[in-house]
């Protein structure tokens, strides 16, 4: 067995998308091929109804897959094809934007007014740019939890963990997305595919990753300089931690404990060409999605 080193850390960064929903994007536009095959993550945690309420209105989508996933507040969607629906707390959405569909996200805060959740792009290989469009929706209670002894909390949103498979499924990236918690203190190890490519995104408390050591409660980032790894200090709230190559990820929770996305995929390795929420190999591909949205012709039969 291998630990995953920590090749970098980037916290995210203050973005408006939308109408004008103020977020913060932990990667996305740029060099896709460290993420292959993700693409974006967003980052829509807030607690100012003014900043999101105006939310992402009609837009199109092809050629990627979206997963949403809301942890307070709720998220109104529909789109072209007369789908419509709410995801509240804890709820998932995953959707295949395949050939092209015409999609809105209107995010209303809980009681509070407050407003959380992530989006996350996964790309589409060649073949299935032009696949039918189709959706998941999962409700939290649907959505496994399991709860190791030493008080480890892993919610398997998609793929499998611990014996336990999530409800998302038929992805062409083959994820594994888990909502991880661990608690104060305490060390533990993950298990990763040697062959996908995996990052972890820090949205509450801090740790340490790796199997490297230092003082107790102290945060760590890590720059890559040839095969030599520094660690410095570092805040863990909405960080990016971008992982080498092994088969288990370890994680030492800070004093308040530590409560993170683990996401992995299997790259597809194919040329992008991407504009926008379309996202295809080619640029030919894109003129033509563009050249269909004028026309009116962007979105396809179903049958």
């Amino acid at each position: 067995m291998s630990i995953r080193p920590v090749t970098t850390t980037s916290k995210a960064q203050p973005t408006m998308e939308g109408a004008g929903v103020r977020l913060h994007r932990a990667f996305g536009f740029h060099d896709p091929e460290l993420s292959d095959p993700f693409l974006l993550l967003d980052d829509f945690r807030n607690e100012r109804p003014e900043d999101y309420l105006r939310g992402f209105p009609w837009h199109p989508h092809r050629g990627i897959e979206t997963i949403t996933y809301v942890l307070a507040g709720t998220v109104e969607h529909g789109d072209s094809l007369g789908n419509a629906g709410r995801l509240g707390a804890g709820d998932v959405q995953w959707m295949t934007a395949g050939s092209g569909i015409l999609h809105q996200e209107m995010p209303q805060g809980n009681d509070r007014g407050q407003m959380h959740g992530f989006q996350l792009w996964a790309n589409l290989p060649s073949s299935l740019k032009m696949t039918t469009p189709r959706y998941q929706d999962v409700k939290h209670a649907d959505i496994p939890e399991v709860i190791d002894d030493d008080g480890t909390r892993v919610k398997v949103i998609v793929g499998e963990f611990w014996g336990r498979t999530g409800p998302v499924d038929g992805i062409a990236a083959e994820p594994q997305y888990l909502d991880i918690f661990v608690p104060a203190g305490v060390r533990k190890t993950f298990g990763v595919d040697t062959y996908r490519r995996a990052f972890a995104y820090v949205f509450e408390g801090a740790g340490r990753f790796a199997d490297a050591s230092a003082p107790a409660g102290v945060l760590l980032e890590k720059e890559v300089m040839g095969r030599e790894v520094n660690i410095r200090d570092l805040s863990g709230d909405r960080t990016l931690v971008r992982f080498g190559t092994g088969d288990e990820v370890t994680v030492q929770a800070g004093p308040e404990g530590i409560r993170f996305l683990l996401i992995s995929g299997a790259p597809i390795q194919e040329p992008i060409a991407w504009h926008g929420p379309i996202v295809m190999n080619r640029r030919q591909e894109l003129m033509q999605a563009v050249s269909e949205l004028r026309k009116g012709t962007f979105i396809k039969p179903t049958h």
